[in-house]
């Protein structure tokens, strides 16, 4: 029963931790996109 329970644990939390990795991940590529994605309308704008 341990056993069990330890590797349950463990894989509770090796998920947890590759899911909070690709999150941030995935928030900072969004982020960086919208940032862009400003930037190119902001100089469209100035353009016309």
């Amino acid at each position: 029963m341990d056993e069990q329970l330890r590797i349950i644990l463990i894989i509770i939390v090796s998920v947890s931790i590759f899911g909070l990795v690709v999150f941030v991940f995935v928030k900072n590529y969004i982020r960086n996109r919208i940032n862009h994605l400003v930037k190119q309308e902001q100089e469209d704008k100035k353009l016309k």
